[in-house]
């Protein structure tokens, strides 16, 4: 149990420090945010799969991500495990962290999710994704402005709670395991900040004080032992090991 704990805080830490990157680029597309995120969970991998097993990913070992042969199409995947002796890919793992403008792309991000596990599952790889959101999150005009601010409600789950009930037996769209992490930043923003500078400046202002910690939002709709596992990475772990264990 005690493991289990200083792995979670310890993915937790990458993620405050993802979010630190974030706020030095004032950017979400900067890959320099990636970098700490996709190595913590590669360090991770490599750590439980041992030497047998050599993982691609931002962040580690190599720095640099590596192409999948689908079934319609090769993608370049964010973590891939390769079986050291046969040079083979065994299996990929998918990582998104959402900052911002949730609701507008809410459903784009389900959809390629689904799809890029389709093309890589129909090929014959497990694969597994992680789904990170802030439960608060600034809706930007084009200008940066804040316009509005919105939440990853219960309600906003409901796509993820139905994917908890898929038989990956018989839906290879669904992920083998999908962690979803919903998180909370710590301090608050003061009321007047309404633009992306004026949201990055505080909290660079007040870089020493972030804590990312889970959301105290309750998600009730995942099926228990489902395909999808709720603000516990250490578990993630352990199903994306036994997955590759049992190839």
């Amino acid at each position: 149990m005690e493991k289990k704990t200083e792995l979670n805080s310890a993915f937790l830490t990458a993620i405050q420090t993802s979010f630190n990157r974030f706020i030095e680029s004032k950017t979400s597309r900067s890959t320099a945010k990636l970098k700490p995120l996709h190595g913590r969970i590669a360090e991770d991998l490599a750590t439980k799969l041992g030497e047998g097993y050599k993982i691609w990913s931002q962040g580690y070992g190599e720095d640099r991500e590596k192409e999948m042969k689908g079934r319609y199409m090769d993608k370049m995947v964010d973590i891939v495990v390769q079986d050291v002796k046969s040079g083979k890919d065994v299996a990929g793992v998918g990582v998104k962290f959402v900052m911002q403008n949730y609701s507008q792309n809410s459903n784009n991000y389900f959809e390629n999710m689904l799809g890029e596990t389709a093309n890589l599952r129909t090929a014959g790889y497990p694969y597994f994704q992680v789904f990170i959101i802030l439960d608060e999150l600034p809706y930007y005009k084009r200008s940066k402005e804040i316009s509005k601010w919105e939440s990853f409600t219960s309600h906003n789950a409901g796509k993820y709670y139905k994917l908890s009930f898929d038989n990956i037996e018989d839906f290879k769209h669904t992920p083998n395991k999908t962690l979803v992490c919903v998180v909370t930043i710590e301090p608050p923003l003061p009321n007047d900040c309404n633009h992306l500078d004026a949201y990055c400046d505080f909290y660079a202002k007040h870089k020493d004080d972030i804590k990312i910690v889970s959301s105290s939002q309750h998600y009730d709709g995942f099926k228990k032992d489902g395909t999808v596992i709720l603000n516990d990475y250490a578990t993630f772990i352990d199903k994306v090991y036994y997955a590759i264990m049992a190839l």
